[in-house]
């Protein structure tokens, strides 16, 4: 059976999954996205919060909460929105540049989001490009580039996407996006990946002060739900709570790690949210693995890997482990 095309642009597409292997045993475990199978446990929230317009001011202090987080001084610097995909889209329409040095190995919503507007999109070592986009940490492959490494990249105008970065902060240069010296480098963090709760979309973006006025003008006056800000504001906060959960996807991702090596898997690259495994025969380890009722995420420029999120519950490790006995 071939895979889908619609399991090859994103993780998460348990609907196509569903639709292609509906003899697959349930529930299904997706596997395919690098989402922290534990959630942040959020407040029970007030019931206004669900029937009244998301008010300005809790807006702002959420943006306060995550500038505290992100260790960036000053919140005029940051803008939320309905997740870090609604500011990938909106920013070729703020930026001036034609042609954007982009990986082809990495997420591709950044390249499908250029091309939409128009934009021409080049390889990385194109000196002529006009705007370097750099996914820190990489995602699928989780290489990242060291902090001293990013800074360099500024010399130019510099677009970093760390929706991962939360599993290691000191890789985060968001500090540094929009201040006197960095004005041309825009930092983008996701906050569903490491709180567990991408249903909520909810995003940020660090910039320069008159870029981050003109985003909060293109998103108008309520860009992110009600729910969504008092979750933001609760999760950033609990700095304990991160604390912990660091340590319990380190030990989880050697858990994992154990398991995919038993099974033939080799480990190519990842961050403590997912595994970036390669083998010669992994289309049809895709497929068996489907089969069992476990999506993970296959890649059309390379047919040899496959990414695997986390496990949660620990039924799920154990059907996990039971499925990668055939191999």
């Amino acid at each position: 059976m071939t895979t889908p095309a619609a399991l090859l642009g994103h993780g998460g597409r348990l609907g196509a999954a569903r639709t292609a292997w509906p003899d697959a045993p349930t529930p299904w475990i997706d596997l395919s996205t690098g989402i922290n199978p534990w959630p942040y446990p959020v407040p029970a929230l007030a019931p206004e919060t669900w029937s009244r317009l998301p008010d300005p001011e809790s807006l702002r202090a959420l943006e306060r909460t995550a500038a505290k987080a992100f260790g960036v001084e000053d919140p005029e610097r940051i803008v939320a929105a309905a997740g870090s995909e609604a500011l990938i889209r909106l920013l070729p329409h703020l930026l001036a540049a034609n042609r954007v040095a982009i990986s082809s190995r990495t997420y591709g919503g950044h390249a499908d989001a250029w091309r939409a507007a128009g934009r021409e999109i080049v390889d990385p070592s194109d000196a002529t490009a006009d705007l370097r986009v750099l996914v820190n940490p990489n995602n699928p492959t989780g290489r990242v580039l060291p902090h001293d490494q990013v800074v360099e990249l500024t010399d130019g105008p510099l677009l970093v996407d760390e929706a991962f970065a939360d599993v290691d902060p000191a890789t985060s240069v968001a500090s540094l996006a929009g201040v006197p010296g960095f004005e041309r480098l825009t930092v983008l963090r996701s906050f569903g990946k490491f709180f567990g709760l991408a249903g909520v979309r909810l995003g940020f973006m660090i910039a320069e002060p008159a870029l981050a006025a003109r985003a909060r003008r293109a998103l108008g006056d309520w860009p992110v739900s009600g729910p969504a800000i008092a979750a933001g504001l609760a999760a950033y906060a609990d700095t304990a709570w991160a604390a912990q959960t660091r340590s319990r996807l380190i030990e989880d991702t050697v858990q994992l790690d154990s398991l995919l090596r038993r099974a033939g898997f080799e480990i190519a690259g990842g961050t403590t949210l997912f595994r970036l495994t390669r083998a010669a025969d992994a289309p049809r380890r895709f497929q068996v693995l489907a089969q069992a009722g476990i999506l993970t995420r296959p890649f059309p420029w390379d047919e040899t890997l496959i990414r695997f999120g986390l496990p949660g519950p620990e039924q799920d490790w154990r059907r996990l482990a039971n499925a990668l006995e055939s191999f």
